[in-house]
């Protein structure tokens, strides 16, 4: 499972994100990118001690920083079945399949590195030599 489908998957959920440097947050996901940076809501915020408690109402967190981040098992779950019904609609279709002419399937010749497309090979080692 890929960790950007499963945050993708886990919009408006609630999540724990913990940092590298100890500090925690308890809040729903907002949004998420490519870089895992993520936005939150209704955030509960630990020290890296557990001592202090911050509630902010959203905040940003840098995906570089993140350690580890925990969402519901529920969702996990959700996510992972979504995923094999996807493969198993995509093996079925995959049958249905046909190799045009330029296709590079089974039954066509490798061509191998830098042979040319189409006539006789003349010499093969490359341009200038006029055999």
């Amino acid at each position: 499972m890929l960790p950007l489908s499963l945050l993708n998957a886990a919009q408006n959920k609630p999540m724990l994100v913990e940092l590298k440097n100890g500090e925690t947050f308890n809040g729903h996901l907002v949004n998420c990118d490519n870089f895992m940076n993520i936005t939150l809501r209704e955030v509960y915020q630990t020290s890296a001690e557990g001592d202090r408690f911050w509630k902010l109402k959203e905040c940003y967190i840098r995906g570089s920083t993140i350690k580890y981040l925990r969402v519901p098992d529920t969702l996990l779950d959700a996510v992972k079945e979504e995923q094999h019904r996807a493969r198993e609609a995509g093996r079925s279709a995959r049958g249905a399949h046909v190799s045009g002419a330029g296709a590079r399937g089974r039954g066509a010749p490798p061509r191998g590195r830098g042979a040319m497309r189409g006539g006789p090979i003349r010499g093969a080692r490359g341009r200038g030599r006029g055999m």
